[in-house]
């Protein structure tokens, strides 16, 4: 038997964990108004619109915090 590729990348997508900007906000104790100011400088983790709402995929934040770190 032999799987798909294309299946185990659509399975792992669905498992996808999904932030509410309120979500990063709390997990970097840092302001709302900090975080929509960084998506407007574009500066933030990459957003995605979903219907009226915003989210952030935890692989993109978990991403983009790695690079922000300071060594």
């Amino acid at each position: 038997m032999t799987t798909k590729p294309e299946a185990n990348s659509t399975a792992e997508a669905a498992d996808e964990q999904w932030l509410s900007p309120k979500d990063i906000c709390t997990q970097l104790q840092i302001p709302e108004q900090t975080f929509y100011q960084w998506r407007v400088k574009h500066i933030g983790p990459r957003a995605y619109r979903i219907g009226r709402h915003l989210r952030i995929s935890r692989s993109d934040f978990n991403s983009w915090l790695s690079s922000h770190m300071e060594a």
